[in-house]
């Protein structure tokens, strides 16, 4: 049980670490605006943490202990080193909980990347933990965007559906494909509830996207493989695409999603000449970083 010293201290290291921060240290957007305290506001922490701005303000006045979760979330968003988790956990009177560690590396499956490079003229990704963008091939390079050119860490499905402004433009109907994404991390995140990198991607697209705060609060969640997607692109027009998702065998959670067109409409048509535009650079990074 923690006494009240200890929570006066948790409260004071976790307003000493904040300002510590910058927004973008933590993935956040820099504003111009003139910023009344150093680092981090509090609603800000409590949005990378997916906490209420009310319930982190009281864990800074010692008015509320902590559980495992929330510090496991609160770690994460504050960037905690080992040595600082530990501490962390101590002053909240949680030290028979160890800190998670974070999951292990993704790492693409060869039968994966066998997949891709056979699929010429189809749109394909491998989608990992959290929707992460594992690998791709040429021709969604072409449909979607530069993957190579994104930093490996924000090569994410739903973070670009959100904050990617060609991403977002491509999907004629945004609202209904993002919501869709959105109830898939949801159903995810039932399984992988301490994962703190989950954690600090709800927490960002939450300060971010009023759309995505409203959508992740409905607790809307979707496992469907399959369904039509409606694009409109801006050097071939409107495209309409079948999307199937695969799940691989081997329990890795890794998914292979395909985008086709029926054979002779003109969505058929224009998908191929989209494609024929596209070359293969040499030395593309076409994997997202293995040390991850």
């Amino acid at each position: 049980m923690t006494s009240d010293s200890d929570s006066r201290a948790l409260g004071a290291f976790l307003k000493a670490r904040r300002a510590q921060l910058t927004p973008g240290e933590c993935g956040l957007p820099e504003t111009d605006s003139a910023r009344k305290v150093a680092g981090l506001r509090r609603e800000e922490a409590a949005q990378l943490a997916a906490i209420s701005v009310d319930y982190y303000t009281r864990l800074e006045q010692g008015r509320v202990r902590a559980s495992v979760p929330v510090l496991t979330t609160l770690a994460r968003a504050l960037r905690l080193d080992e040595d600082q988790q530990k501490y962390l956990y101590d002053l909240a009177g949680r030290a028979d909980a160890h800190p998670p560690r974070r999951r292990p590396a993704q790492r693409l499956r060869p039968a994966m990347r066998r997949l891709l490079d056979q699929l010429s003229e189809t749109p394909a990704l491998v989608l990992g933990e959290r929707l992460d963008i594992l690998a791709w091939n040429p021709a969604a390079t072409a449909l979607y965007t530069d993957f190579a050119a994104l930093p490996a860490n924000r090569r994410n499905y739903l973070r670009l559906l959100f904050t990617h402004p060609v991403v977002r433009r491509l999907h004629q109907d945004w609202a209904h494909d993002a919501r869709d994404a959105v109830a898939a991390l949801r159903m995810e995140a039932a399984g992988h509830p301490d994962d703190p990198d989950l954690a600090r991607l709800v927490g960002e697209l939450s300060l971010q996207d009023a759309d995505f705060r409203t959508w992740w609060a409905e607790h809307r969640v979707n496992s469907a493989g399959y369904g039509t997607k409606h694009y409109r692109h801006h050097l071939v027009g409107d495209l309409t695409l079948d999307c199937d998702t695969w799940t691989s065998p081997d329990g890795s959670g890794q998914r292979l999603m395909i985008l086709t067109a029926e054979t002779g409409s003109p969505s058929y048509d224009a998908l191929r000449i989209l494609t024929s535009w596209t070359t293969r650079q040499p030395g593309t990074d076409r994997t997202q970083d293995p040390t991850r």
